[in-house]
């Protein structure tokens, strides 16, 4: 089904309007990174979208909210506090499940399908996957030096259960023909100007018939919020969020790459400079290949930059830590500043797509400041870095960052 098909089973337009964000008070710096441009911290302020409790926002239109450091307290992120992430801004300002189809079809398949939300429930298993959605940006407002795009923080990202019926699944009952190298995938948002590509990914076939790549139709037990994706969004899990097709419409196996804008343009990194083991070779050439699988990574959720404390005093340092899909193997934390590390403690494994929380206490030293860093490594042995890989795009930033506390 196009879009243009869609829009018009809606009684909709070529280009559907946008909803127009309440504004809230504008953000305390704590709200924001540390570590930022500047000039960001006079453009990231609070707002609000419908369903959402205040976040970051970086732009309104398209809407691209960023979630605060308190939304991590738990290792799975609260629908109302997840992330929200567009890049064009003609969003449906909402859908009628009983007109709503994603179209299983082209050149790749037996037997085109027009499937309704009850038939993605119904006729397929409903599989459950816990997993990280990550933009492929976040910390690019860390970068240095700075560089163009939303000025990301800490925040752009987010782990949920999702659960729908697996990719492989929906195809294997369409028929999917031998030859098929990729799968093309749409959503329902557009851009306001015809001159401006439509967003639309594909994925290697391999990814797409993993058992973990599925539609998802919940999210932590419930309807995926409007800005997530309702009511069906891809879910890659491991791979950054670029591929996380929101509001999915179609899904077309292709039997050559894919070449929209999107693919063979955006979201491209310098072939092998970061250490991924699951590439896009049929999109990948000697000078540039798409991103894909985020790298190892952790976040010190608690205590806060600049948190007060008395010498002597107890202090729990946690966080969260996370990668492509291998598991994370361990955290080692230091207190000062880097000179010397210790092993913090690994809590509940949901999963290896999922944040693996971590907590590590000590005592205060003093009186003055004190350095806490945190560093994580993944069960293939790749650990976070202490120096940027540098990129244009601001990509894959898993530099080891510091959060230093006060001691009176």
């Amino acid at each position: 089904m196009l879009r243009r098909q869609f829009l018009e089973a809606l009684g909709g337009a070529t280009a559907l309007p946008f909803f127009s964000p309440l504004r809230a008070e504008a953000a305390e710096a704590a709200n924001l990174t540390y570590g930022l441009p500047a000039g960001a911290y006079g453009v990231g302020q609070m707002g609000t979208l419908p369903g959402k409790r205040p976040l970051i926002e970086w732009t309104a239109r398209p809407p691209n909210y960023e979630a605060p450091l308190s939304a991590f307290a738990t290792p799975f992120t609260p629908n109302d506090l997840f992330f929200v992430r567009y890049h064009l801004s003609g969003i449906p300002p909402q859908i009628d499940l009983q007109q709503w189809r994603i179209a299983v079809g082209g050149e790749g398949v037996a037997t085109p399908l027009q499937l309704s939300f009850q038939d993605l429930q119904r006729d397929y298993e409903q599989v459950e996957v816990s997993a990280v959605c990550q933009c492929s940006g976040s910390r690019r407002g860390l970068s240095e030096p700075h560089v163009p795009g939303v000025q990301w923080g800490l925040g752009a990202m987010g782990c949920a259960r999702w659960r729908g019926p697996r990719v492989k699944d929906i195809l294997a009952k369409a028929g999917i023909r031998p030859g098929a190298v990729e799968v093309v995938f749409n959503g329902a948002d557009g851009p306001a100007l015809t001159t401006t590509p439509d967003f639309v990914k594909s994925l290697p076939i391999g990814k797409v018939m993993d058992e973990n790549t599925i539609v998802a139709l919940e999210m932590n037990g419930a309807p995926l919020p409007h800005f997530n994706g309702y009511p069906a969004r891809l879910i890659a899990p491991g791979w950054t969020g670029t591929y996380w097709m929101k509001h999915l419409i179609s899904i077309e196996p292709v039997s050559k790459p894919f070449d929209g804008f999107w693919m063979k343009a955006a979201y491209r990194i310098p072939t092998g400079m970061f250490p991924t083991v699951q590439n896009f070779a049929t999109q990948q050439n000697e000078m540039t290949t798409p991103i894909t699988e985020m790298v190892v990574n952790s976040l010190i959720t608690s205590p806060a930059e600049g948190a007060r404390f008395r010498v002597g005093e107890p202090v729990t340092a946690a966080g969260l830590a996370w990668d492509g899909g291998y598991g994370i193997r361990s955290v080692v934390v230091s207190t000062d500043n880097g000179a010397s590390w210790r092993e913090a403690t690994l809590g509940e494994d949901s999963g290896r797509y999922a944040f693996r929380p971590w907590t590590y206490r000590f005592t205060a030293a003093g009186p003055g400041s004190q350095t806490i860093r945190a560093r994580a490594t993944n069960r293939l042995g790749e650990t976070q870095v202490e120096t940027l890989i540098f990129n244009g795009a601001g990509y894959h930033n898993n530099v080891v960052r510091p959060t230093t506390i006060v001691i009176a």
